[in-house]
């Protein structure tokens, strides 16, 4: 069932839209703006959110705005618009900080997307609902949000560790985080009820702490 998409939901994601469809068309455009650790490091700072409105194909554009439509109305209805922008882009910023500095001894690691942002819209919804149930494509049976958070949680700390893909799975990290404690920030009741999904953010990210600071040593 389509369900009513609020208007700040459709600025992002026509704006996410519109940039990606251009970066598909010239090259030198998605050159420029996308996330590049040795052009972060000249000073070129834009990246961290310019690269977060770009895609590498149109899979990976609908993959990330279908999970940001679905999502996008529970946390706007709570927080209410202007939140809910200051939590987006505040997503998006952790998840690109923290794939800078997970990555920062990469010079040649590239990225883009906006999955730190959605993945930091989709964890907010997680906290402010926390009966809420998803249903996955390859998964036909409703899934308890906490399970999905411990299954999400494990299977990017693996990505991060492995680094055998082609998936950002330090944005998608950041990103959670962010969206996490911008929550907190505006709605703190969740401190008392979600506090399985908080505990579980607890244990990642001490575990991302540890990888953080193997991945520095090489």
């Amino acid at each position: 069932m389509l369900q009513e998409i609020p208007f700040v939901g459709i600025l992002l994601l026509a704006a996410n839209i519109i940039v990606s469809l251009r970066g598909f068309k010239q090259d030198l455009f998605f050159d420029k703006y996308r996330f590049e650790v040795h052009k972060i490091q000249k000073g070129e700072y834009f990246r961290l959110l310019s690269s977060a409105f770009l895609h590498v194909n149109t899979t990976h554009l609908l993959f990330n705005m279908f999970t940001f439509y679905f999502f996008v109305s529970f946390v706007v209805s709570t927080l209410g618009a202007l939140p809910f922008v200051l939590l987006y882009f505040g997503s998006l910023l952790a998840g690109n900080l923290f794939a800078y500095a997970f990555h920062r001894n990469q010079p040649n690691y590239i990225a883009v997307g906006a999955s730190g942002a959605v993945t930091g819209v989709l964890f907010s919804a997680l906290l402010l609902y926390p009966e809420m149930e998803l249903m996955l494509f390859f998964i036909p049976i409703p899934i308890p949000g906490y399970l999905f958070g411990i299954g999400y949680m494990i299977y990017t700390l693996y990505g991060m560790k492995a680094q055998n893909d082609n998936i950002g799975h330090t944005a998608h990290f950041g990103g959670a985080l962010g969206g996490i404690l911008m929550t907190i920030l505006f709605n703190f009741k969740v401190i008392y009820t979600s506090q399985l999904m908080l505990g579980i953010l607890f244990i990642t990210l001490v575990l991302a702490g540890v990888l953080l600071y193997r991945n520095q040593q090489f």
